[in-house]
């Protein structure tokens, strides 16, 4: 048995020889080594690589070249291949580039970003981001904060003074405060800022306290609305606050006792009224600051913001000025007249009947514009002024203060 052994490992070692051929007689190949891989191809077409393994052939800084930030798009392509700012920054600048639109009818049609300007307010950066800072930084948090603040007051005022009541008894005589074709006047400019306000309101505040609680749908179209009515409104506005400048400016022009009634504010935090003439200092302050100043500023924006303003350039630096001041000066003007309003209504017993009839009880007269009523029993003034036939139903009875 190992003599058999032996001759069959001997056989199995000469089969092996003879099956490596040559090679392995020449001790290149050992006989349990697998042969090499042949070689694979390498795949064709397109490779794919990371962006950010490539690595720009730089011979030399670029950047430290003179005139390097001056630079063409094209110049700065040669040195530093893919760098595009050259172009943003003309972009930037406001460049006006290719557009097919008419310049009549869109200047700014092929300028892409506003040149930088820095607004009261904002930052040294384009013109519309300067503008948007200066809406949301500024104009909506401290427009809303001041338009709560004087509502707070009244609510305050009102909560610890009440209504400010007549200290003596009606006599039943009447003076007629305001003709017809005066309240007329004023309620046609009180209905329209009244529109102006609210629907301003909503577009400027609206979605921090409107929208949460009618959703987004609903607040949409309720927006849209009032926007179109902002727009439609706003001429009968300026034409109704024109009409009341004309018809109030003589009474509002100042008189004796104006200057004591504003040092005594009116009186309001005592017990007896600071006399006054047919507007007290207070009133002529509300016009001259609120109807004037104010609704001027207010009118000539808002019709640049409706264009309605021949031969001016609407561009977008215009607008965007434009409705800064438009809505600055419209909060300082509702601020005011919410104090208006609270005086007008609930503040003062009688002061809405004179506005809804246009008749005073000649008590009412004589305590609120004591200097009115004097020229009004002097017969300075008319008692009055329009017709007797105009009298309502519940005052014709009554007699003129001057007549009886």
């Amino acid at each position: 048995m190992p003599r058999f052994s032996s001759t069959l490992a001997a056989f199995g070692f000469a089969l092996s020889v003879a099956c490596a051929g040559p090679a392995f007689a020449q001790g290149k190949v050992a006989p349990h080594d697998e042969p090499p891989a042949p070689a694979q191809a390498a795949p064709g077409g397109i490779q794919s690589q990371n962006i950010f393994d490539v690595k720009p052939e730089v011979k030399r800084d670029a950047s430290s070249e003179a005139g390097y930030d001056k630079q063409t798009n094209a110049q700065r392509n040669a040195v530093q291949p893919g760098n595009n700012s050259p172009m943003w920054r003309d972009v930037k600048q406001g460049l006006a580039g290719y557009s097919s639109l008419p310049a009549s009818q869109a200047p700014e049609a092929g300028v892409l970003i506003q040149p930088q300007v820095q607004y009261p307010g904002s930052r040294l950066t384009t013109a519309g981001e300067a503008w948007r800072q200066v809406r949301n930084n500024w104009i909506i948090p401290y427009g809303a904060a001041l338009l709560a603040i004087i509502l707070l007051a009244c609510a305050i005022f009102y909560f610890t003074k009440g209504t400010i009541e007549l200290h003596g008894a009606e006599t039943g005589r009447k003076v007629e405060r305001f003709t017809p074709f005066e309240r007329a006047a004023h309620w046609s400019n009180a209905i329209a800022f009244c529109v102006l306000a609210i629907s301003g309101i909503v577009m400027a505040f609206g979605k921090f306290f409107l929208l949460p609680v009618i959703g987004s749908t609903l607040f949409g179209w309720l927006t849209y609305a009032l926007k179109t009515m902002h727009n439609f409104v706003g001429p009968l506005f300026v034409v109704s606050l024109v009409i009341v400048f004309v018809t109030f400016v003589r009474d509002n022009l100042p008189q004796r006792g104006d200057l004591q009634w504003l040092l005594h504010g009116g009186g309001l935090f005592g017990n007896k009224e600071v006399p006054s003439n047919r507007f007290n200092a207070g009133e002529k302050a509300l016009f001259w600051g609120g109807v004037f100043l104010l609704g001027l500023v207010v009118a000539a924006s808002g019709l640049v913001l409706d264009k309605l303003i021949p031969s001016l350039l609407y561009d977008r630096g215009t607008m965007q000025v434009a409705h800064m001041i438009h809505a600055v000066a419209a909060v300082l003007m509702m601020a005011m007249f919410i104090g208006h309003i609270y005086m007008g209504t609930l503040g003062m017993r009688g002061a809405f009947d004179a506005m809804k009839t246009g008749y005073v009880d000649e008590t009412w007269a004589k305590e609120h514009h004591e200097y009115w009523y004097d020229d009004v029993k002097a017969g300075k003034i008319p008692a009055q002024r329009s017709k007797p036939a105009t009298l309502s139903a519940p005052g014709a009875a009554d007699t003129p203060a001057n007549a009886a």
